[in-house]
């Protein structure tokens, strides 16, 4: 199964992505954490502008990953697509990998994100997200990881202007993908609002249905 998570900035893409990879073994591939991987100045820069990435890297570095073997069984789709261009190459992985798509949008309103986005703290080891502002996402010892005891990161691209931009580019690019898939695929829209624990217990049950 593919499973397509599409959100606002700081929805909790990546806390439910690794849930679900906790439940299913469904590897996360997250967009942004492909991109901040490569050794390029150029799109260093436009991930911490929130700019879009030119579509034949995206593209690359997509199917590079989704051709892996851990991917077999199916994946969760973290950051794409972002626009109504990428499309056709998220379709066209669809096929290649032959699995049954679902996407999962998640609703939230843009001063949580901005809550949210302040207060997040990621491990540049194993990638696990915290978030110092959100009581229940707080890692057990400050500024460390629960699972590596790496110690904890803020993004340069996670500060509050660099939020607003990107919620704005949301707004205007990543939405209309919602309206273009609402009937020709399983779209369900989940309240993003609740605690990370009753989110993941409402796309779990999503899960169950289409598995």
């Amino acid at each position: 199964m593919i499973i397509t998570l599409i959100a606002p900035p700081a929805a909790g893409k990546g806390a439910i992505s690794n849930l679900i990879y906790e439940k299913y073994n469904l590897p996360h591939i997250s967009i942004g954490d492909l991109l901040r991987n490569v050794e390029d100045e150029k799109i260093k820069k436009q991930l911490e502008e929130g700019a879009f990435v030119d579509n034949e890297i995206v593209s690359k570095l997509l199917k590079m990953r989704t051709s892996k073997q851990d991917c077999k069984r199916g994946f969760v789709l973290d950051g794409f697509p972002r626009n109504l261009t990428q499309i056709d190459i998220y379709e066209e992985i669809c096929r290649e990998c032959n699995k049954k798509s679902i996407i999962i949008v998640l609703d939230i309103d843009k001063k949580i994100g901005e809550k949210r986005i302040t207060g997040r703290r990621v491990c540049p080891n194993c990638s696990s997200v915290y978030n110092t502002n959100i009581k229940e996402n707080m890692p057990q010892k400050e500024d460390s990881c629960d699972k590596c005891q790496t110690k904890l990161i803020h993004r340069t691209d996670d500060s509050l202007e660099t939020y607003n931009h990107r919620y704005e580019i949301y707004e205007k690019e990543t939405k209309p993908i919602i309206d273009y898939y609402s009937d020709k695929i399983n779209l369900y829209h989940i309240d993003g609002t609740k605690s990370l624990k009753e989110v993941f217990k409402d796309i779990d049950r999503v899960i169950k249905e289409n598995i």
